[in-house]
């Protein structure tokens, strides 16, 4: 079930970052309060392959998130510990040294399940035992979501594990739904920073279509 156009889940969790400080975060409380956008990205688990490159993607574009109003936030389904033992490991041995952000340890699952990202088939239930087992991993899929300042799901996409993200991408999506906000226009295909946007109605369509599209 989609949450694109519907408030993001009002709930508590984990954090932690550099510092090894725990705290008490709710990412749609961190949107409405702090009047930020936040990109929210999951990865399946610390100290493996894809995560890492996808960690540092993202933190060598802080900066430009920054300039978009918007808070960056790692999440896996790993402890607050094991995210310090991360964050304190170089680059060198595989770990994420010198990455700045918030990560978020939903090691009790409360959130990734909320959303329905965990990796997870063919649950079954031993009515003799009373165990419930399933196939797969239990970790979350890489699922991203965009939340503007409201609290509300603007982007939503999930890759499977073995497919890392285009940051660049985000960043894209960041612009044109501030040009939305701002403007009231809607941005079409392939539309990057200061490129032409376009009226909402047939009218509008119809001049883009005459002047854009072959």
């Amino acid at each position: 079930m989609t949450l694109v156009g519907k408030k993001f889940p009002n709930l508590n969790v984990t954090a932690t970052d550099k510092t090894g400080q725990n705290q008490t975060i709710n990412i749609l409380e961190e949107a409405q309060k702090n009047n930020k956008k936040v990109i929210l990205f999951w990865y399946p688990k610390d100290f493996t392959f894809v995560c890492p490159t996808e960690l540092y993607a993202f933190e060598a574009a802080v900066a430009a998130f920054e300039k978009r109003n918007t808070i960056v936030i790692g999440a896996s389904c790993d402890t607050p510990e094991v995210h310090f033992a991360w964050l304190n490991t170089p680059k060198n041995q595989g770990g994420i040294q010198g990455v700045s952000y918030k990560l978020i340890a939903d090691s009790n699952r409360n959130l990734a399940s909320t959303l329905g990202i965990l990796d997870i088939t063919n649950e079954t239930y031993n009515e003799e035992t009373g165990v419930v087992t399933v196939e797969g991993d239990n970790v979350t899929y890489r699922a991203t979501y965009l939340i503007d300042e409201e609290g509300t799901v603007f982007h939503e996409g999930v890759n499977h594990m073995p497919v890392g993200r285009n940051v660049s991408e985000f960043l894209r999506l960041i612009d044109a739904y501030a040009h939305v906000q701002e403007n009231g226009e809607v941005c079409p295909a392939n539309w990057q920073e200061g490129d032409t946007a376009m009226t909402a109605n047939r009218d509008g369509v119809a001049e883009y279509l005459a002047a854009h599209v072959n």
